[in-house]
Formats: C-alpha cells, sequence, structure tokens
C-alpha cells in the first residue's frame, strides 16, 4: 500500500507539468474582449460604490448639521457609460479588399 502511495506522489508533479496547447487566434480574441468587459464591469462598480458612498455621506451629514463638513471636496463619481467593445477583430486586408488606385492622369 505505501509503495502505490510513493508511486502516486512521485507521479503527480510529471502529470502536473503537462503542457496545453498554444491559444488559437480566436480564443485570444475571445479572452481579450473578456478582459475588456470585466474591466468594464469593474468600472460601473466602482461608480455604483461611489454613488452609494455619496447617498450615505449626505443622509449622515443631513441628521448630523453640527457634525464638520468635509474640508476638502471629492471628485464626482464619473459614469463609465455603455459597454463599447474596444477589442476589434483583427481583419487582415487582403487583395480582395483593397480599393484600386486610381492612376495619375486617368479620368474618372
Amino acid at each position: 500500500m505505501n509503495k502505490w502511495i510513493a508511486l502516486a506522489l512521485l507521479a503527480a508533479p510529471a502529470i502536473a507539468s503537462a503542457k496545453l496547447p498554444a491559444l488559437t487566434e480566436e480564443q485570444k480574441a475571445a479572452a481579450a474582449a473578456a478582459k475588456d468587459k470585466q474591466v468594464w464591469s469593474d468600472k460601473v462598480s466602482a461608480y455604483k460604490l461611489c454613488l452609494a458612498q455619496d447617498r450615505v455621506a449626505a443622509l449622515y451629514i443631513k441628521q448630523k448639521p453640527a457634525a464638520a463638513k468635509p474640508s476638502a471636496t471629492l471628485p464626482a463619481c464619473t459614469d463609465p457609460g455603455p459597454y463599447v467593445a474596444q477589442v476589434a477583430a483583427a481583419k487582415d486586408v487582403g487583395v480582395a479588399d483593397a480599393k484600386p488606385v486610381p492612376e495619375a492622369g486617368a479620368k474618372k
């Protein structure tokens, strides 16, 4: 029984060090798009947190009129706006996509 446990412990690093295949262009683009969407989602979360903190601070100041008002003004919450994909799929421009260049002196 101990031999099997020792064998399993020796084989575990070899199995764990197996390499995954390289990512395809589509997988890289999908990962970049997911990362871009996550960054936007983080900005939206920070915006919502900022709004909630502003509401709590306003309520506190309203309930405690004797409370010292903050001397420094904080920056306003910035709305990140709707999601717009920043990562565009790179399209290879081939010969079929290229527009012909008019020759010098050619009439239209």
